[in-house]
């Protein structure tokens, strides 16, 4: 697709406004300095002096930008040509602005930007999967019910793997399954037999025998595999939150709710996610998955990025492809088609671009509740417990997740994982069982809980 000439029908500068100026934040408003249609000058974070420091981070001269504490600062200071950096978002929807970037990573904040940005007629680029992981479809429908759209954002995972499956399917593939891998490879050394992921590392002596299948069944060394990384964790709830906002799109539903997370080479996923019949791990079709990508030090990495399984009809075809370079099973009856890539706010643009001169989401038109992301405790909780979400993935101790055919939020009903985060239970919870509505303090102001109630009436009645 050439981007030129889809994007060629207007001549006018999109101006966004990104909301949390963290990793995402910073690289989009990078990234934004260089873009031809598009200007990034504005942004929101805790204090207008963070949001200002974020431009600085970024290469803007000091001079360039202004600090505005009010509605009527960042109005000068937009006329006059400076950065707007701000505390409030209150103070910038004023402006002429298209499309804001929702970029925090936070739960409650994240849904009132969102709401206040589509009430304010601005376009939204969803960067924070706990928000959409809750209240996606319910902000698409209220966008939608106001002349604007929310859209998930290239760079991101959920937004490439949506694309990749229309691609596809535009081109009558049959998908078997869908995914991306984790986050973080895992690098493993034979020299000193010893697998790290990021900041972890596990001695894994003999990890060497279980390189290869060497003709034993592929479900078998998987399990042998996360046996001898038992001390490294295999399993995220970034990556389930991610895969729900694809399920919400798609209609693509997880094979298992808390997935098979296998620790896979890349040449091994045609094979692996393939179905059950032909010795992969799937039990149907248009399945969701997400893999641990296994490698040494010197090959490649998968960097996060996203594929697509798909039947090989046609054997010649097929086998040509594989001549080519391209990953096909060793029964020749699947195929791996991927994109080792997610650029955060390198790439968000494309998403950014299509809603403000196209009108058009990169996730679907309308998505729907198909999957919730729960919360389920992994330990006993007692009464009183606080769910305290914490550091950069946004865990919970002792609570991990799982994603469950989706319905409206009643007290008997399990807890979406991020309308969870930051409660406290008023219900002892026992380990293995999901934390429901009714073991949570719900009382005080929720602006999650809010538009999630909107959400399950328009989709639940």
């Amino acid at each position: 697709m050439n981007l030129h000439r889809l994007l060629a029908g207007s001549d006018r500068i999109v101006e966004t406004c990104v909301v949390g100026s963290g990793a995402f934040g910073q690289s989009f408003l990078l990234q934004g300095r260089r873009v031809p249609r598009m200007n990034a000058r504005v942004a929101v974070d805790i204090s207008a002096e963070r949001a200002a420091d974020a431009f600085r981070a970024v290469g803007f001269d000091a001079s360039d930008v202004r600090a505005c504490h009010s509605a009527e600062e960042a109005e000068a200071a937009w006329r006059e040509g400076h950065a707007v950096a701000a505390g409030d978002l209150r103070h910038v929807l004023g402006l002429p602005i298209d499309v804001v970037i929702e970029a925090t990573g936070q739960p409650e904040a994240g849904a009132r930007f969102a709401r206040l940005a589509i009430e304010a007629g601005k376009h939204v680029a969803l960067v924070s999967k706990e928000v959409d992981s809750v209240v996606g479809p319910g902000l698409a429908h209220m966008a939608a019910e106001r002349g604007v759209i929310v859209t998930p954002v290239d760079g991101d995972q959920p937004s490439l793997l949506i694309g990749l499956i229309a691609w596809a399917e535009t081109l009558g593939l049959e998908i078997v399954s869908a995914g991306k891998s984790s986050e973080y490879d895992f690098v493993f050394d034979p020299k000193t037999e010893v697998i790290t992921s990021t900041d972890r590392q596990a001695h894994v002596p003999g990890f060497g025998r279980l390189w290869d299948a060497d003709g034993r069944p592929l479900a078998d060394l998987m399990r042998a595999r996360a046996e001898a990384a038992s001390a490294l964790p295999q399993h995220a709830v970034p990556d389930l939150c991610e895969m729900e906002v694809v399920a919400n799109s798609t209609g693509f539903m997880p094979d298992t709710p808390a997935f098979h997370a296998p620790i896979a080479r890349i040449g091994e996923v045609a094979d692996l996610f393939g179905p059950v019949e032909d010795g992969g791990l799937m039990r149907g079709t248009r399945r969701l998955d997400v893999f641990n990508c296994l490698r040494q030090p010197d090959e490649v990495s998968f960097a996060g990025g996203v594929f697509v399984v798909v039947r090989c009809e046609g054997e010649a075809t097929w086998r040509m492809l594989a001549e080519k370079g391209h990953t096909v099973s060793r029964s020749g009856k699947t195929a791996m088609l991927y994109l080792p890539r997610h650029l955060l706010g390198v790439e968000a643009a494309t998403s950014v671009l299509s809603v403000a001169l196209l009108g058009l989401s990169t996730g679907a038109a309308e998505p729907r509740p198909h999957v919730d992301l729960i919360a389920i405790a992994d330990a006993d909780l007692p009464a009183g417990h606080v769910l305290r979400m914490y550091g950069h993935h946004h865990s919970i101790d002792d609570v991990s997740s799982a994603l469950v055919p989706a319905g409206p939020l009643t007290d008997d009903r399990p807890m979406p994982f991020y309308l969870a985060a930051g409660r406290t239970l008023v219900r002892s919870v026992a380990a293995g069982q999901p934390i429901r509505r009714g073991d949570v303090d719900m009382t005080g102001e929720s602006e999650l809980l809010a538009i999630r109630a909107y959400q399950d009436r328009v989709f639940f009645g």
